[in-house]
């Protein structure tokens, strides 16, 4: 069960993390013991955000070693805000369908070089579904003033 703490309920999270479309920012360890910290795209369904990579990148492998990261998902312009955490990683094989979201949510459609290379039948993808332990919202809206309502922001 996610604790969620911070400035926002568990439904302004929701919402949060289903109209912004900013990348998730995740920290892992490298089999090493040291920190290593990748952005990915993301999606929120059902309590988990899900992600996309390559079935052969190093953070799939990284994940798999050691499943328990930490994560951020903010805005870049004012007035800042997003939340951050910590949770479990599980990794399977079926990326494909994430994925295929993902273009869609983040390019718009699939109709462009860059969704089209994403989304090659010759790649395999795997998804990561975090399970996330703790949610910590931040907005500081109210001492920054309105600033950019973008929802890409």
């Amino acid at each position: 069960m996610t604790e969620f703490r911070g400035t926002w309920t568990e439904d302004d999270v929701e919402t949060f993390l289903q109209e912004t479309t900013v990348p998730i920012r995740i920290a892992t360890r490298r089999p090493d013991g040291s920190p290593w910290i990748v952005t990915l795209w993301y999606r929120y369904r059902d309590g988990a955000l899900e992600c996309a990579t390559q079935a052969n990148a190093d953070l799939v492998r990284f994940l798999r070693h050691e499943p328990a990261i930490a994560f951020d998902i903010s805005t870049n312009r004012v007035p800042y805000r997003g939340i951050r955490g910590n949770g479990t990683v599980e990794i399977d094989s079926d990326g494909g369908p994430v994925l295929r979201d993902l273009v869609e949510r983040y390019l718009g459609g699939t109709d462009s070089p860059l969704a089209e290379w994403l989304l090659d039948e010759e790649r395999e993808e795997a998804r990561i579904r975090i399970a996330p332990d703790e949610i910590y919202s931040w907005d500081y809206s109210d001492r920054m003033g309105a600033g950019s309502s973008d929802r890409t922001a």
